[in-house]
């Protein structure tokens, strides 16, 4: 599968324009009423597509301390008859290129949130940092097939010069029956200098401008480490539903900076809950 500002607007915007393409995709191919339909044409002609919806409690930006909602899109496309592979509710929008022994690579897309401006944080500062869509690659190898996973990714924004970012995660995925899926493991989360200057710096005007605090050059490196855990019920062969947890605490230049110190929190706790829908298309 497929965080001070607007971030429910944001995310609405995305969910609205990702729902909006799905939508038109999934529109120019015939679909049948079930997942599991009998297809009418080989499984190499009918694809199987889920559809989710998520809503999130969490910090309105990265680094706060105040909770805000919001709502995220999810997608999964693959070939009929094609094994399903396990996924962690932060895994971005990916497409596998290639399988070199079990190493899964491709590119792969994620979105990040806005902030308000830093006035909001009374430092009389004009900047700031929009929603953006950002983009790299994927890769992914199975330690143990459909048990134990290693991933990272690297994602540039796409507009903005927010920076670059690299997150690792390792999961666990453990079946309950044929109905429950659990899945948990850690995380950690680096960044480049733009990425950190933007998101947890402060200028030598903006700091004049407040009074009370200190510039801050926040630096490239480490920005946070943390527990993913999801719980996904299997309701029927076309929804399921899923409830995750994501807790990440800031290290390093992002916990130091003012904006997390002096106005936010190192803790950074996500609840989520997702809805999908799973049908099948024929070409």
């Amino acid at each position: 599968m497929l965080n001070v500002g607007t971030s429910f607007s944001a995310r609405l915007s995305a969910l609205a324009g990702t729902g909006l393409l799905a939508a038109s995709i999934v529109g120019m191919f015939p679909a049948s009423s079930r997942a599991d339909d009998t297809p009418a044409k080989s499984s190499s002609s009918t694809w199987v597509v889920t559809l989710g919806a998520t809503v999130e409690y969490g910090p309105s930006y990265e680094g706060s301390k105040h909770y805000t909602f919001g709502a995220l899109p999810s997608f999964d496309v693959h070939r009929l008859g094609e094994a399903t592979e396990y996924s962690a509710p932060d895994d971005n929008f990916d497409f596998q290129l290639f399988d070199l022994g079990g190493l899964e690579i491709g590119p792969v897309v994620g979105l990040r949130d806005d902030r308000f401006d830093l006035n909001d944080l009374h430092l009389q500062s004009q900047r700031r940092v929009r929603w953006n869509f950002d983009a790299g690659g994927f890769a992914q190898y199975w330690l143990m097939e459909n048990r134990l996973r290693f991933r990272t990714e690297i994602r540039q924004s796409l507009w903005g010069g927010d920076g670059l970012v690299g997150d690792f995660a390792l999961d666990w995925f453990q079946p309950l029956g044929d109905k429950w899926l659990l899945s948990a493991g850690p995380r950690l989360s680096m960044a480049n200098s733009v990425y950190m200057r933007t998101n947890f710096g402060i200028s030598e005007n903006e700091a004049a401008r407040h009074g009370h605090i200190n510039a801050f050059d926040a630096g490239a490196g480490v920005k946070s480490v943390g527990f993913t855990v999801a719980a996904t019920y299997t309701i029927s062969p076309e929804w399921s539903v899923q409830v995750y947890e994501k807790y990440n605490r800031l290290v390093g230049d992002a916990a130091d900076s003012p904006i997390t110190s002096r106005f936010g929190s190192p803790d950074q706790n996500i609840i989520g809950f997702t809805l999908n829908r799973t049908f099948n298309i024929n070409f």
